[in-house]
């Protein structure tokens, strides 16, 4: 059975499934816990930057949340899409929404520079704007970047 699973390419598939599930979920830690060098050290291996975990929170959703615009740029640079929402349990929205809730300036700015979408309302969350959670803050820092960034 497992020679014929090999020559399939079955065992490798499923091996290659478990190691990704394995990085996706170190990779969330790393954002989480350990910062830009364990963050990069992970990418390297393999690490995919806009998988979610079991829960659907995406690693740069969980940067933004932090306000870590470090980990956010470093994620974005490896191909993080900027607007791909979380979807996990008391983890739903955009980045920018997450960002723009705290009051975390740098990680707007980040994120805007990346091309996530000022006006973008969320769909898995309350569907405010990053706009309306920078009003309701109240942060109006966070308000005037995104004023200046188009959003309405």
């Amino acid at each position: 059975m497992r020679r014929s699973c090999r020559r399939s390419g079955l065992l490798s598939a499923t091996v290659n499934r478990r190691r990704q599930k394995k990085l996706t979920k170190r990779l969330l830690s790393a954002v989480m816990f350990e910062g830009g060098a364990q963050v990069d050290l992970l990418l390297r291996a393999g690490a995919d930057p806009s998988a979610a975990d079991v829960d659907g929170t995406t690693p740069l959703y969980a940067a933004c949340v932090q306000g870590n615009a470090d980990v956010a740029r470093r994620l974005l640079g490896a191909g993080a899409p900027p607007d791909a929402e979380s979807a996990g349990l008391g983890a739903e929205g955009t980045p920018l929404c997450a960002a723009a809730c705290w009051g975390h300036l740098d990680a707007v700015r980040t994120l805007l520079a990346h091309g996530a979408d000022p006006n973008r309302r969320e769909d898995h969350g309350t569907g405010l704007t990053p706009l309306e959670w920078a009003t309701a803050g109240p942060h109006p820092e966070t308000v005037a970047v995104l004023r200046a960034a188009g959003a309405h």
